[in-house]
């Protein structure tokens, strides 16, 4: 574990190069005051100006409170997104970017009561990160299908014809930029046409880890079943209709976690789905990521080990970069 300051820095000084005189906008909500102060004290020191939101923590996966800030996001320089769920897939933040402010996507959700500022994983170096996602990224491009496997069976395929996969790592430090602290690729496949069965292993993003693998049959674009020994399955299946919202069925983002520091511990969603070894397919909601889909929410859910090929190009072999 790292000091809470030490996080603070990661993400104001490298993360974002925040100078002198900018205005930050730090929105966050009512589980996570400590992170807020810490925050002042840091923007203080530098010489930034910075106003903290503090909304209510129920209210903001579904998006609706964060798409009516819109006119206010368009007059600032740094975004940051604290609240326990990611809302970097809303129309407000694509909005705000495009009109030159730049925004960090920082969940700090943490189920063991410490603060994501303090885990070690946030100290990966996001050059690596760069690294490795110009060669993923390089393969996608101009290829129509990605195909994914695993050695527990997972024989998954994502059409992602016209789409331009991105990356996360970290940083955003210019005028203009979407930044996460999941250090990933990410693309958003054509929503109505990703089929096969996932075999999941992992993590459940937002509700932890997984017990027993669940599979899951993807037809269309959507999820048609999931099963499980115990209730795994269940788990997930009530979870995302408890989002009463469609469009939770269906895949928004396919995700490749390059973060040789995580783990997938169940502790932070957002380490989960940047965990080296994993892929993840984002349920819901896309807008950010370069998608159509309208949503409820977004959350990811994070699978071991698979091999991943774009075209007749491997990506990725049994968790491994090629």
């Amino acid at each position: 574990m790292i000091n809470i300051e030490k996080g603070v820095s990661i993400i104001l000084h490298d993360w974002l190069n925040v100078q002198k005189d900018e205005l930050i906008h730090f929105i966050t909500d009512e589980t996570h005051l400590r992170e807020a102060e810490e925050f002042e004290k840091w923007a203080y020191g530098a010489d930034a100006t910075l106003k903290t939101t503090i909304l209510n923590s129920q209210l903001v996966q579904k998006g609706d409170v964060i798409e009516s800030m819109a006119d206010i996001f368009s007059k600032e320089n740094v975004i940051i997104g604290a609240t326990d769920f990611s809302f970097i897939t809303t129309n407000a933040i694509k909005t705000a970017v495009r009109k030159g402010a730049r925004f960090l996507s920082l969940p700090l959700s943490c189920s063991d009561g410490s603060s994501l500022l303090e885990n070690d994983f946030i100290q990966m170096d996001p050059r690596v990160t760069y690294r490795d996602a110009r060669k993923i990224i390089s393969a996608m491009k101009g290829e129509n299908t990605v195909h994914v496997t695993t050695k527990k069976g997972t024989d998954m395929y994502f059409n992602i014809e016209g789409r331009n996969p991105g990356y996360f790592n970290g940083k955003a430090a210019r005028k203009g930029l979407i930044g996460s602290s999941s250090f990933e690729v990410f693309v958003a496949p054509v929503e109505d046409k990703t089929h096969g069965v996932l075999y999941l292993d992992a993590s459940f993003g937002y509700i932890g880890l997984v017990e027993n693998t669940v599979k899951i049959v993807f037809e269309n674009g959507k999820i048609v079943s999931a099963e499980s020994e115990g209730n795994d399955a269940t788990k997930l299946m009530n979870y995302i209709k408890s989002f009463n919202s469609e469009n939770m069925y269906r895949p928004g983002e396919l995700g490749i976690g390059l973060n040789r520091i995580s783990k997938t511990r169940g502790v932070s969603y957002i380490e989960d789905e940047s965990a080296y070894h994993t892929f993840h397919i984002g349920m819901g909601r896309n807008f950010g990521l370069g998608g159509k889909q309208e949503a409820a929410g977004h959350f990811d859910i994070v699978t071991n080990d698979p091999t991943i090929t774009a075209g007749n190009k491997t990506i990725m072999k049994d968790g491994e970069l090629i």
